[in-house]
C-alpha cells in the first residue's frame, strides 16, 4: 500500500507539472546560477543537481541560456593571494590584478564545472564568455570601481543559434570594451541584459536566500509575488542591501523591455528550479510588471 501511495503520489506530481510543461514549451528561460548558491552548499552535491534541473527543462521543450557568477570563489581566490577585496554598491573594485583572478576562475573553473556537469547528463552545453562572437559589448562602469564593465549592448544571434539547435548556453560573465580591453561584469545585470535581448519567458536567479525580504533579517518577511512598482519602493529600504540591489535593478530592467517574470530562488535546495516552475505553490519570490 505504501508503494501504491507513493506512485499516486509521484502521478499527481507530474498531471500538475504537466500544465506548465505544456505552457512554457518553447519558451526561453534565462537563469542565473550564482557563485553563493554553489559556495553555500556542498559544491558537488548542488553543481549535479543544479545541472539535472537545466537538462530536464531544456527536455520538455525550454530554451535555457545559464549565466554564471563566482563572486565567493573570486573573493577566496584572491584571499589566497593575499589581494583585497573591496566592494561598493554590491560591485567588487577590480584592479588588473583582481581582474586576472577573476578570468582566471569563471572562464577556468567555474565555466567549465558547469558545462561538464550538464553534459555529463546530456550533451548539451556550450561554454562561452561575454567577449565570444561580439556577444556583450561593455564600457567601464566608472567612479573607483575598475574594471568593471557596465552591458553598452547584447548581440544575442550567437545565443540564438544555439538555442535553435537545441543547445544551452552557459556563459561567463566577463566581455570586451571597443578597444578590446576586458572587464568583469556583474552576473546579475548580465543576465538581466541577456534575458531583456532573448524576450525571454523568465529570468532565474538561483543565489542564497529564500527570494526577497520586505522586512530582512526577519525570514517570515519572504514576499512570494510581487510587481515592479512595489519592487522599485523597496530598493530604497534597508532591506535591500549589498548583492542584492543589483539583482532588483536587473529584474526591473528586464520587466521594462517585456520578459514575463523574474524569480528570485534559493539555489542551495535540491531541485529549486522544477519546484518554482513546474508546481503551484512555488518556492521563491516571483515579480511581475
Amino acid at each position: 500500500m505504501v508503494e501504491f501511495n507513493d506512485a499516486l503520489l509521484k502521478s499527481g506530481v507530474l498531471i500538475e507539472a504537466l500544465t506548465y510543461i505544456r505552457r512554457f514549451h518553447g519558451a526561453t528561460f534565462v537563469i542565473k546560477y550564482g557563485g553563493n548558491a554553489i559556495s553555500d552548499s556542498d559544491e558537488k552535491d548542488a553543481l549535479v543537481s543544479f545541472a539535472k534541473d537545466v537538462v530536464t527543462l531544456s527536455s520538455v521543450g525550454i530554451r535555457v541560456v545559464v549565466v554564471h557568477g563566482g563572486g565567493p570563489q573570486i573573493g577566496e581566490m584572491l584571499g589566497r593571494l593575499g589581494i583585497a577585496s573591496q566592494f561598493v554598491g554590491g560591485l567588487r573594485v577590480t584592479d588588473s590584478a583582481t581582474l586576472e583572478v577573476a578570468r582566471m576562475v569563471l572562464l577556468g573553473k567555474i565555466n567549465p564545472e558547469i558545462v561538464g556537469a550538464i553534459n555529463q547528463l546530456a550533451p548539451v552545453a556550450v561554454g562561452l564568455s561575454g567577449g565570444d562572437a561580439g556577444l556583450i559589448n561593455v564600457s567601464a562602469a566608472g567612479g573607483d570601481l575598475g574594471f568593471v564593465g557596465q552591458v553598452e549592448s547584447v548581440d544575442p544571434q550567437l545565443l540564438l543559434k544555439l538555442l535553435n539547435e537545441g543547445l544551452i548556453p552557459v556563459v561567463a560573465t566577463v566581455a570586451l570594451d571597443d578597444s578590446g580591453q576586458a572587464y568583469n561584469i556583474n552576473a546579475d545585470t548580465v543576465a538581466g541584459a541577456i534575458a531583456g535581448a532573448l524576450r525571454a519567458e523568465k529570468l532565474i536567479y538561483l543565489t542564497n536566500v529564500e527570494g526577497i525580504y520586505s522586512n530582512y533579517p526577519d525570514l517570515s518577511s519572504l514576499i512570494r509575488r510581487t510587481d515592479s512598482v512595489e519592487l522599485a519602493k523597496l530598493l530604497g529600504s534597508p532591506s535591500i542591501a549589498d548583492g542584492m540591489i543589483p539583482k532588483l535593478k536587473s529584474c526591473l530592467g528586464a520587466l521594462e523591455v517585456g520578459v514575463g517574470s523574474a524569480h528570485i530562488l534559493d539555489g542551495r535546495l535540491e531541485h529549486s528550479l522544477l519546484l518554482e516552475i513546474f508546481t503551484d505553490y512555488g518556492i521563491g519570490t516571483m515579480v511581475v510588471k
